[in-house]
Parts: structure tokens; C-alpha cells; sequence
């Protein structure tokens, strides 16, 4: 038996993460652009990406490895249980100096996810679940807003998301709120700041991951575009989209998703 389990593990590592990811904060980073459409990454991401990667390996040598600074392979396709790792979601924030960037770690088993963390070292705030056990920001308690109608939630999204094509009927009647990591939009999800969020765009495992437990163990709905619920370690590490609310809003939501966006009833 490992000494310490998932979360109490990934917990720390996380804090490890924050502690070396401040320095390069507002300190002009070396940045560069990954491919063409990827975004940036900077000597930070990197960093981080090689602590962790050491130190949770090191403590859990038979768990695969998925992460956005690492080199992806066919070998965690095999194991039980894999890391989910994003170094620095929203490094374009990290960049500018903004506070609103995170570290997002999980672990997956067969599929499912059940030990994640979401930190946001530079506003002292971590959300942490494990499968079972409930969600916590700061080892408080958290829930999703109570709200039940679509009308008027307050809902997370890029704004090319809710353009009236996309929707049955048009854009749905929503406040639309912005924050540059979707970890930490799903985050807000979770403590009930904000009622929803959403992407129709397809959404990298390691961006959503630990977003989705927080979410789930919060006593929140976490669903795909199609309404189906995430499954993570998949060959290509991709999910079709990816929204979380409480159950009335997702559930509004998906049903005004036009059919040619791939909507679908929501989960029950």
C-alpha cells in the first residue's frame, strides 16, 4: 500500500507546483507557440511539467502519464490507473499576469476519475475531491448554485459559443462570464460563483479532467456536448465538448444545443 493516497499525494504535488511556478510569474518567462493553433507555453509549463512528472512517477511507478508538456505514448493506454496533468491551464494569464491560472491534476482509473486538484497559487485557492468523498475549496466544503432555470444563469464561455447558430431557437437567455483556464471555470462551477460552463469545441483530457470530479463531488452535472458523461484515458485524449452545471441548467442547456452542434438530452 502506497504511504499516502492519490489525493493527499497529488495535494502536495500540487503546492510543490505553485511554489515553483511564482517565481517565473511576472517575471517575463521565456514563452514560444507550440504548433500552429495551440496556443503558447512557456519555460514555466515546462518546469513544472518535469517536477511533477518526476515526483508523481516516482511515487506511483505503475500509473501512466497524460500530460500537455509531455510527449504522449501508447503505454498509459494499458494501465489501470494515469496521471492527468495540465503544468499551467491558462497560460496565456500566466504570460500577462493575471491571477487566473492553475495547475490541474487528476488520476484517472479505468476511465473514471477519482483523486483531483485545481490551484490557483497566485490567488491561494485550492479545490480538491476525491471520488466519494465530497468536494472542498481550501478544505471548506463547496456546492453549485441552487439555481433551476436556464433564464438568466450566469454561465462561463468563450463568447463564440453562444452564438445564436449553434443553439436550437437561438442563444440561450444566459449572463456570459469569462476566465482564461477552463480548469478554473469548472472550478467556479463547483463553489457555486457562477452557474455554469461550457465549450462546443473539443476539449483536451488534461484542461477538464480534475474539473470534472470537483464538479461531480460538489453535487454538480459534468456532460459532453451530446450529453453523455466524460471518459478519460481514451486513445486520442479528446472530449467532445464539455459543460457542468447543477442538473437544471445542464439539462437546459443541452436541450437547446442545435443538432448540428450535436445535442442531445442531458444526463439524468
Amino acid at each position: 500500500m502506497p504511504e499516502t493516497d492519490d489525493l493527499d499525494l497529488l495535494v502536495a504535488a500540487a503546492r510543490r507546483a505553485g511554489d515553483l511556478a511564482l517565481p517565473y510569474w511576472r517575471n517575463q518567462p521565456e514563452s514560444w507557440e507550440k504548433e500552429v493553433g495551440a496556443g503558447p507555453v512557456t519555460e514555466a509549463d515546462h518546469a513544472v511539467n518535469d517536477m511533477l512528472e518526476a515526483t508523481l512517477r516516482a511515487a506511483r511507478p505503475d500509473y501512466g502519464w497524460l500530460s500537455e508538456a509531455s510527449e504522449d505514448g501508447a503505454a498509459r493506454l494499458t494501465c489501470e490507473n494515469v496521471f492527468i496533468i495540465d503544468p499551467i491551464d491558462g497560460t496565456r494569464a500566466f504570460i500577462a499576469g493575471d491571477e487566473a491560472w492553475a495547475h490541474s491534476l487528476a488520476v484517472a482509473r479505468d476511465g473514471q476519475v477519482v483523486a483531483a486538484v485545481i490551484y490557483l497559487p497566485a490567488k491561494d485557492k485550492l479545490y480538491a475531491a476525491r471520488l466519494g468523498g465530497g468536494a472542498v475549496l481550501n478544505g471548506a466544503p463547496i456546492h453549485p448554485s441552487d439555481r433551476v432555470s436556464l433564464d438568466g444563469a450566469t454561465v462561463l464561455s468563450a463568447k463564440n459559443m453562444l452564438t445564436p447558430e449553434r443553439w436550437t431557437g437561438g442563444a440561450p437567455p444566459v449572463q456570459r462570464h469569462f476566465r482564461p483556464s477552463l480548469a478554473y471555470r469548472m472550478a467556479l462551477v463547483a463553489e457555486g460563483r457562477f452557474d455554469a460552463m461550457l465549450t462546443l469545441r473539443d476539449a483536451w483530457e488534461w484542461d477538464v479532467a480534475a474539473g470534472t470530479l470537483i464538479v461531480h463531488e460538489a453535487g454538480g452535472l459534468v456532460a459532453d456536448r451530446h450529453g453523455n458523461a466524460p471518459r478519460f484515458n481514451n486513445r486520442a485524449p479528446l472530449l467532445p465538448g464539455l459543460l457542468a452545471a447543477p442538473a437544471p441548467v445542464l439539462h437546459g442547456l443541452l436541450d437547446r444545443l442545435s443538432a448540428a452542434d450535436g445535442g442531445a438530452a442531458a444526463p439524468a
